[in-house]
């Protein structure tokens, strides 16, 4: 069921996007009196189709994509048969440069309005709910594998961040402000003594997946039991929601980490629990069973900070969001690119992005990353590689420039050569995906 929700997402998804993006090209060029022969939603095979006026709207079975057919044009398609006949009015071979140019970048400016409208939506809706800088100075960190290596230990406060403050525990691991920054450093108050904790560059190349990100560092977390499993070893000890666990075998504990320390340490032995409850302590004893589960969870005794945006604050706020986006992606290019990040851990294609979606549906999820992807999309697009708008584009900047049009013969070869690179990289890109998964 899991994998049916999360498959329904990411079609969902990706209909949206694809559609309005195409839509946008379609548009543009019916506004400058184009002839569409074609709109799809996916790459065939058909699913089902219809006609209206002289455009075929159609919804197709490969959700990798979508593509506006335009009289004259020389495609995905590859149909050149108009080559051989003089160019009629409403080809788009036949308008001015400008107008063809603003066509090819009718699906990027429709994306990037898409992307600023869902930002401004959620940061309005929403609003922000973090944890605030005075819990970590409160309680420390936790820091795991990755922390540790990187430096950090657990019960660390973490002061700053390349030398400036900070109001939220999210601004710690903000890829765009930290990870991606060359000389970033971590100020850190460890028994009382001020230390400076370097990020390397390559950093975010270690932590790149969900899993290596939860193994980095979190707040340390003072805790109350939670919800309890009927039969499980919690309940058969006795331990109630609400209980304060406040030490192990004699251990005080004052942290959710410190627990499970300790408990690991005891292994398949039973141990000792003291509890406090309605003000008075309680003595337990607890085995673990045979998968190691105690069945409950854990609710941290700290406060999340909530922060709700104007309607004016949401328009600025939202659109600074959308374009960091970009620049989280522009940063990341970089990174690549000069061999700090690996593009194995880095590019994800349909499957590792459904993963994002989860096997739940959260209305509030998905529109952020419905938001994320559409900035991303409007990015990939804008790339200078044949076959893609960008592509386009960087013809037609060159044709506006230089007042020469490239020759059909060069655009066909190019569009054949684009055409090699992007299914290059989806092979890759869903290849990657698929050893992620084992």
């Amino acid at each position: 069921m899991e994998a049916l929700i999360m498959t329904a997402q990411i079609l969902l998804c990706l209909s949206i996007l694809v559609g309005l993006h195409e839509l946008g090209h379609l548009l543009a060029a019916k506004f400058f009196g184009m002839r569409v022969e074609q709109y799809s939603i996916g790459f065939p095979p058909k699913i089902f189709s219809f006609k209206y006026g002289e455009t075929e709207y159609s919804l197709s079975a490969i959700p990798l994509g979508g593509f506006v057919k335009i009289s004259g044009m020389i495609d995905e398609s590859l149909d050149k048969s108009f080559q051989d006949e003089e160019p009629k009015d409403y080809e788009f071979r036949s308008k001015p440069a400008w107008q063809r140019l603003i066509v090819m970048l009718g699906g990027i400016i429709v994306n990037v309005i898409l992307g600023i409208l869902i930002f401004i939506m959620m940061t309005y809706s929403y609003g922000d709910q973090y944890i605030p800088k005075k819990v970590v100075l409160d309680h420390g960190i936790r820091a795991y594998d990755i922390g540790e290596d990187l430096g950090l230990k657990t019960g660390d406060r973490i002061i700053a961040v390349n030398g400036h403050d900070y109001e939220k525990f999210n601004d710690l691991v903000n890829p765009n402000e930290v990870f991606l920054e060359d000389g970033s450093y971590y100020t850190v108050l460890r028994d009382d003594e001020e230390l400076t904790i370097e990020i390397p560059s390559d950093f975010l190349d270690r932590i790149s997946d969900r899993e290596a990100f939860a193994n980095f560092m979190s707040p340390r977390m003072p805790f109350k039991v939670g919800d309890i499993l009927e039969g499980s070893p919690a309940a058969e000890a006795g331990l109630q929601t609400g209980d304060e666990i406040i030490s192990i075998d004699g251990k005080a504990v004052s942290y959710y980490d410190e627990f499970i320390e300790y408990r690991d340490a005891k292994g398949e032995e039973s141990f000792g629990l003291v509890v406090l409850r309605d003000g008075s302590e309680v003595n337990l004893d607890m085995s673990l069973n045979d998968d190691g589960i105690m069945g409950f969870n854990a609710i941290p005794q700290w406060s999340f900070a909530t922060s709700d945006y104007s309607f004016s604050k949401s328009i600025s706020l939202g659109t600074t969001r959308a374009f960091s986006v970009v620049w989280l992606n522009i940063k990341a290019f970089g990174k690549m690119f000069s061999g700090d990040i690996s593009p194995q851990k880095s590019l994800s294609g349909p499957i590792g992005i459904a993963t994002l979606f989860g096997g739940y549906w959260d209305w509030q999820n998905f529109w952020r990353l419905t938001g994320m992807l559409s900035m991303v999309l409007a990015f990939m697009n804008f790339l200078p590689i044949p076959a893609l708008d960008g592509g386009h584009v960087t013809f037609l900047t060159w044709e506006i420039i230089s007042g020469r049009k490239p020759s059909d013969k060069f655009l066909e070869g190019a569009q054949k050569v684009g055409m090699v690179l992007i299914l290059s990289l989806m092979v890759f890109v869903i290849g990657n995906d698929i050893l992620k998964l084992f």
